[in-house]
């Protein structure tokens, strides 16, 4: 049943906090005002959620580690894309005409945070880490992972080959970024620093969402297979491999410092949780 309750807590947070965003479309300052606090609400209603189910101290969201995970995740998000933006610029396909909305790109800000917190605590948090102590680390990774990318087919301009990116680029290196470090501020950091910069600095598609502009007028053109294509560059095949070489490093440090589990038998199951280490 705790599955149930802390999927159900957090998913409220989420549809609550998504219709609020949606109410306020075009209203970039309001967006902000519902969007940060989505956020900071879903971050505390799953401390709450955990702790009450699992009866334990809620170590992957300790709230010491916070601004230092989430900083270094954030960096970590936005350099990686705009490695992406630099390949699609130097090869013609990426450019700008200037300054467009820097309302749009604070706007941005609150949506993104709360679509990354969100994201992160249902689909780390919750699927995954329970998911984990009975399958194992690398199954775990992958049903999740697929899972993840699946659920971006309901986005407007959704794509088979848009999902199975998404499973395999935010899928992968998100939950190998928790694996590595047992705390959810890191994914969340890189899921946010990732989207922002897509979105609220480099003005294009996230996921196929028709996402506003943000701060750059920017415009795109050429082949799918790099830019894209009306999914935005999350389905450029420069994404796929720069995700897919974080998420080997990110599971190679998982592997040195002991936090891949095996797949286990009942019996080994109990106090999993409480035993791995940080």
């Amino acid at each position: 049943m705790r599955f149930v309750w802390q999927l159900v807590a957090v998913a409220a947070v989420a549809f609550v906090g998504g219709q609020g965003i949606m109410a306020t479309e075009g209203e970039p300052w309001l967006q902000l005002l519902v969007g940060v606090p989505t956020a900071v609400l879903a971050v505390f209603v799953y401390r709450w959620v955990v702790g009450r189910t699992e009866r334990r101290p809620v170590t992957e969201l300790a709230l010491e580690e916070a601004p230092s995970a989430l900083g270094r995740g954030t960096l970590i998000g936005a350099a990686l894309f705009s490695a992406v933006i630099v390949n699609l610029f130097t090869s013609g396909y990426y450019d700008v005409d200037g300054i467009d909305s820097r309302s749009g790109a604070m706007g941005l800000l609150g949506f993104m945070a709360a679509a990354a917190t969100t994201e992160e605590l249902m689909f780390r948090g919750v699927l995954f880490r329970i998911a984990e102590e009975r399958i194992g680390t690398w199954i775990a990774l992958v049903l999740t992972g697929a899972l993840f990318g699946l659920s971006h087919l309901l986005n407007p301009n959704a794509s088979l080959w848009g999902a199975a990116a998404i499973a395999v680029e935010a899928g992968g290196m998100l939950t190998a970024a928790y694996v590595a470090t047992r705390s959810l501020w890191l994914p969340i950091g890189l899921h946010f620093g990732w989207n922002y910069a897509a979105s609220g600095v480099f003005s294009t598609e996230v996921s196929g969402n028709d996402t506003p502009p943000g701060l750059l007028d920017s415009s795109m053109s050429g082949p799918s297979l790099l830019t894209g294509g009306d999914f935005g560059p999350e389905g450029s095949v420069y994404s796929v491999l720069f995700c897919v070489l974080a998420t080997i490093t990110f599971m190679w440090l998982a592997h040195r410092r002991g936090r891949v589990l095996p797949r286990r038998s009942r019996a080994q199951r109990a106090g999993a949780t409480a035993t791995l280490p940080r």
